[in-house]
């Protein structure tokens, strides 16, 4: 079943031009910049909230009677999904240039969030953590690392994982986990504010989720803490925009280039702790991925994603 929110708008009425924006990306990080985005250029826009996942699968669905002309996705699976079935329309030079972009030129990168382990700092000495998610099937391990297996970011990391490592040792990895007791948790904020009140000692999740909830309160028990360099564990995952094929690619090619300006940068990486992408931008005290991004990588995940939730399924987990 398809959890989508109503269709939200903003913007002048009287205005001529109108954009229609899907957002995997949630109201309160994305709107914000969706509502300057109307008042500096004029443009009505209207937000479809949801799943990135379900946006995606809703637009394969509606096809060239979708009213959507850009879609945003909080993780490359999602949209790559969509430039598989020729849905999304491959974009200017100009505008593949702004940011990290996808080989297949559908998308461009905005954001990254590293995948990190968060633990309760009362519990453990940072090192004596694991450097490695391998390390998480040792039996020291087994029941006290927190997975979110419904999760798009959750999802983009197994496929990654499983890409590199190849299906059977993936799998074998997440059955132990799944056998082993792993708490399960809808998303990466309930394993961070669960980790954060004592309620489980760690669990895999976006490194940003953390930093904002210590900005509310400083005393939290949760901090985060870095897989070795290289480790799949640690890969950072890109947040997407691209353009929907029937759409008006003018329109969407716009927001894009004020989504990846340095006002919204600084935004993303202040309000929300990511990491900005935007070529030749620089913002000062806003921290840089520190791991590099292969969108080359990620432009596989949109054909992978069937086969990672069969792989979660088969794991014994219910995506």
């Amino acid at each position: 079943m398809l959890l989508l929110g109503a269709v939200m708008a903003m913007g002048c009425s009287d205005g001529d031009e109108k954009i229609t924006v899907y957002s995997g990306r949630s109201q309160n990080l994305i709107g914000p910049l969706l509502e300057m985005f109307a008042e500096e250029t004029g443009i009505n826009v209207q937000v479809r909230y949801g799943g990135s996942t379900d946006l995606a699968l809703l637009l394969q669905e509606e096809g060239d009677r979708t009213p959507a002309d850009v879609f945003i996705s909080r993780s490359p699976g999602p949209i790559g999904f969509l430039a598989e079935r020729d849905l999304l329309s491959e974009l200017d030079d100009e505008v593949l240039g702004l940011a990290p972009s996808s080989p297949s030129g559908y998308w461009v990168a905005l954001t990254g969030r590293q995948r990190v382990l968060v633990y309760n700092k009362e519990l453990f000495d940072p090192a004596d953590l694991p450097t490695s998610i391998h390390e998480l099937t040792e039996e020291k391990w087994l029941g006290r690392v927190a997975l979110a297996p419904t999760n798009g970011s959750f999802q983009d990391f197994f496929t990654l994982f499983r890409i590199s490592a190849g299906d059977d040792k993936a799998l074998a990895w997440l059955k132990s986990l799944h056998d082993g007791g792993a708490p399960v948790y809808p998303n990466n904020v309930s394993i961070v504010q669960a980790v954060a009140r004592g309620e489980i000692e760690m669990g895999l999740v976006n490194h940003y989720y953390n930093l904002r909830i210590k900005v509310e309160d400083p005393s939290v028990l949760s901090e985060n803490h870095n897989f070795q360099e290289g480790d799949p564990g640690g890969v950072t995952i890109a947040t997407a925009i691209g353009a929907i094929a029937s759409g008006d690619k003018d329109l969407a090619q716009e927001l894009i280039r004020f989504l990846t300006s340095k006002v919204a940068q600084e935004y993303f990486g202040q309000a929300n702790f990511e990491y900005p992408l935007a070529t030749g931008i620089e913002l000062e005290g806003v921290a840089q991925s520190p791991v590099p991004i292969d969108l080359g990588e990620f432009d596989r995940l949109g054909t992978s994603l069937k086969r990672t939730i069969e792989l979660i399924r088969e794991a014994g987990f219910e995506p």
